[in-house]
């Protein structure tokens, strides 16, 4: 990746925080990313928005801005919904949650199953952000293709 943030913003990253949140997620990304598909949007409000492609998944990154109160959100779209047999999709899914998701979960936003995990920068540490990435993008890429295979397209 290349730099995706002024100098000024950096500084005032790790003045706030006392972490530079925007390189460690590059670096998270820079490692994980295929096919040179890393993208970047910085929004007015001072948050950041990454978006790559980690196997057969595309993995979103957002951070709400530089604050200890601010959060590291990722999430990843594995299915859509309608889907087929929508109770067994759930129960599903609700087994997964207690059993294999780690810190993430899965969930619903508009019409779309994801893998997600949130938390709040303050006391959020360089490898728990690493862990945070990879555990979302893994999670997804392992299980989106079951998933569509068995529930997809109602």
């Amino acid at each position: 990746m290349t730099s995706y943030q002024t100098n000024q913003e950096a500084i005032a990253t790790e003045e706030t925080t006392g972490i530079n949140y925007v390189e460690i997620i590059e670096n998270v990304i820079d490692t994980l990313e295929q096919d040179d598909s890393a993208m970047v949007n910085h929004t007015a409000e001072g948050g950041t928005l990454w978006k790559f492609k980690y196997g057969s998944v595309e993995v979103f990154v957002q951070i709400g801005g530089k604050t200890d109160e601010d959060t590291l959100t990722v999430w990843s779209v594995v299915l859509n919904l309608p889907a087929k047999d929508e109770p067994k999709l759930m129960r599903q899914l609700l087994e997964m949650n207690c059993s294999s998701t780690f810190e993430a979960r899965f969930g619903i936003i508009e019409n779309q199953v994801v893998v997600i995990a949130i938390r709040t920068l303050g006391e959020l540490s360089p490898s728990e952000v690493s862990r945070i990435i990879t555990v979302v993008a893994s999670i997804a890429d392992n299980n989106d293709d079951a998933l569509q295979s068995e529930f997809g397209a109602a």
